[in-house]
């Protein structure tokens, strides 16, 4: 038997960092959900978390475990609710299933664990890498579209943000007025990511490359209404209607990064995670981010959600920070849950830094220039 690798940080696969689930333990947690069998019939590499599809004779689900330092139940219970409300109104995601006590989050056995129905569709990017493009500029506009439509569907969904401080993804500390003062009072109940900043010179490069741009775009902000959103829009976390240039989204995938953000922080991250080839970069090549796949992402998106002047000068404002917070998260749960400091090291360095000065090199500033070339033709 081949041995089961992941996804990690760079190109190539690696050890996991979670134990695979198993049969066993994925029968006797579907036993409360009223099925007495189980076949794993396909693990998934995502990183962050360990899960397969699971055959029984009734159904096909989809079952995922974490450990608890990254999601409680009452962590995963909110992100439940989000997708309860979604499907409510319409949006193409999967069911999540209940057990027989009504718990859609169950702790057991030193794990969190979830199950949802299988969702529909063709997985035509089961095996790419966040931040590996789309096939075709058509996945693109129908991505784009999807995504307006899922944000047309988050309407009235009016919870407060999530309780996580692990691997979050939103912009609460670089949307604040201060975020060093942000970052600096996270540390009470981060001290991984403390003691990883304390050992760099974390404020100076921060306010030599991030705040500049962050003074610029916090106007723009405070015209953002505020939307839950997906916050990990890449083509991976799509399924298809066929597999080909006219394939459409049939279901949305992998709410674990969603949060209470704002519907330009979703497309800013659709952006981030499908049109930059980051991990060019950290080959040491070129990254060369794809303009004509922009373009076909905002149209589909602007097909069912006009986007104005204004939010195209948000988004390139927006651009250069929407992988912070999240990036600051990482870095927490590399060092301190993970104990990977290679890992730590690459979401500081790479992501977290990196990323922010590729935005303020010649490629970079031709993908923002290129939005605001967009801006001045919109009204």
């Amino acid at each position: 038997m081949s041995k089961r690798l992941s996804h990690g940080m760079g190109l190539e696969p690696v050890e996991p960092d979670w134990p695979a689930l198993t049969e066993v333990e994925v029968v006797a947690l579907l036993k409360s959900y009223g099925h007495t069998d189980a076949r794993l019939t396909w693990h998934s590499p995502r990183p962050f978390s360990a899960a397969a599809l699971v055959q029984t004779a009734g159904d096909e689900l989809f079952v995922k475990r974490h450990h608890p330092s990254v999601r409680t139940t009452t962590q995963l219970a909110e992100e439940h609710a989000f997708l309860d409300h979604l499907a409510l109104h319409g949006a193409p995601v999967a069911r999540v299933l209940r057990d027989a006590s009504g718990r859609s989050a169950i702790e057991r056995d030193g794990w969190t664990y979830e199950v949802h129905s299988k969702a529909e569709g063709l997985d035509l990017y089961r095996d790419a890498l966040s931040w590996t493009p789309f096939q075709h500029n058509a996945h693109a506009f129908a991505a784009g579209a999807a995504l307006a439509q899922l944000h047309r569907a988050a309407e009235g969904f009016d919870a407060p943000s999530r309780s996580t401080d692990v691997l979050f993804s939103n912009l609460n500390l670089f949307g604040a007025q201060d975020p060093i003062a942000a970052i600096e009072a996270t540390f009470p109940h981060s001290s991984a990511l403390a003691e990883y900043l304390q050992a760099r010179p974390w404020k100076e490069a921060l306010s030599e490359l991030h705040l500049p741009l962050q003074r610029h775009l916090l106007p723009y902000l405070d015209r953002q209404p505020a939307l839950w959103t997906h916050n990990d829009w890449h083509a991976s976390n799509l399924l298809w209607s066929e597999d080909g240039p006219q394939a459409q989204v049939v279901s949305v995938l992998d709410f674990g990064l969603s949060d209470r953000t704002f519907a330009l922080f979703d497309l800013a991250t659709a952006i981030e995670r499908n049109l930059v080839p980051w991990l060019e970069l950290d080959q040491g090549r070129t990254a060369v981010a794809d303009l004509d796949a922009l373009d076909a992402l905002l149209q589909g998106y602007a097909s069912v959600r006009p986007l104005s002047r204004d939010d195209l000068l948000a988004l390139a404002a927006l651009l250069p920070l929407v992988h912070a917070d999240f990036a600051l998260s990482e870095i927490g749960y590399f060092h301190g849950l993970l104990g990977s400091e290679e890992n730590a090291s690459l979401a500081y360095d790479n992501y977290l830094l990196g990323h922010t000065r590729w935005f303020l090199g010649s490629e970079g500033q031709r993908l923002l220039d290129h939005l605001r070339q967009l801006a001045t033709r919109t009204n």
